[in-house]
């Protein structure tokens, strides 16, 4: 029986991987969250960064930089879901313990082509600070591509700044539409709601997800995320969201992995 070619390290055999370690390719770490991502859009972004991740490598190995996929971390950093029933996060001091072991695994068995896929907000800080200190230490440079906000830069170029404008937030554009183009079968957009446009914290007006409006000027409230957002949404119109966007979306952040990947490996050659 023909085993069908994986990308996924998961998938593969011991023998395989020290094979395939032997040809020093690329590795893709991508990492996500379980957390309220609103009432349209499932709590595992995570599943979103796997399915992106594996497009990366499926691409750019066809292109002839051999790269696999990791298994994706699901649990993001707490930040503003504490109040998600179901949700699951690791503190920041756990998080970069994980990070840092993980990272360990990789390089001390010869890996030293890593690209960190990441797809919550709350990893970014403790990514930096982990890779930083690796870099510091072994001069091996690990970058860290935040999915959703490069998905939230190319907006403007795919939907005109204000629609844009209007569109993007926690809980609406990007990922909304990346889900409705990447996992169809898991979105509900029958229970769509839109972000409450009179909605006030700390006796200020909501500004966007964790900030208020301050004599026209925002400031970060410490609160859990669903005292500025209205269920999980932030200020984004998740209306204005749909699958066409999410695959144009979709394979711009392939092309822009994929160009990454060839990036590494001719710096690395």
């Amino acid at each position: 029986m023909t085993q069908k070619k994986t990308v996924h390290m998961a998938c593969l055999t011991a023998a395989d991987m020290r094979e395939i370690a032997a040809r020093d390719p690329v590795l893709l770490l991508p990492l996500g969250s379980f957390e309220d991502q609103g009432p349209c859009t499932p709590m595992g972004d995570y599943l979103l960064a796997d399915k992106v991740a594996e497009r990366i490598a499926l691409k750019a190995t066809g292109q002839g930089y051999e790269t696999y996929v990791a298994p994706v971390l699901p649990f993001g950093g707490a930040d503003y879901f504490g109040y998600m029933p179901g949700g699951i996060a690791l503190s920041q001091t756990t998080l970069r313990a994980v990070l840092t072991d993980i990272f360990e695994c990789l390089l001390t068995r010869g890996f030293k082509k890593i690209i960190v896929l990441n797809g919550h907000g709350g990893n970014s800080a403790m990514i930096h600070d982990v890779t930083r200190q690796i870099m510091k230490q072994t001069e091996v440079v690990i970058p860290n591509l935040y999915l959703w906000r490069a998905a939230s830069e190319l907006l403007p170029q795919l939907l005109g700044a204000q629609k844009a404008q209007l569109s993007a937030g926690h809980g609406a554009n990007p990922l909304f539409s990346i889900a409705m183009h990447l996992c169809p079968d898991l979105v509900k957009p029958e229970a769509l709601v839109r972000p409450e446009s009179d909605k006030e914290a700390w006796g200020l007006k909501v500004a966007d997800f964790g900030q208020v409006s301050l004599n026209g000027v925002s400031v970060s409230l410490p609160f859990e995320g669903d005292v500025t957002a209205t269920q999980g949404i932030g200020r984004g119109d998740p209306a204005l969201c749909d699958a066409e966007t999410g695959l144009k979306l979709t394979d711009r952040l392939v092309e822009t992995g994929v160009l990454l990947v060839r990036h590494m490996t001719e710096k690395n050659s």
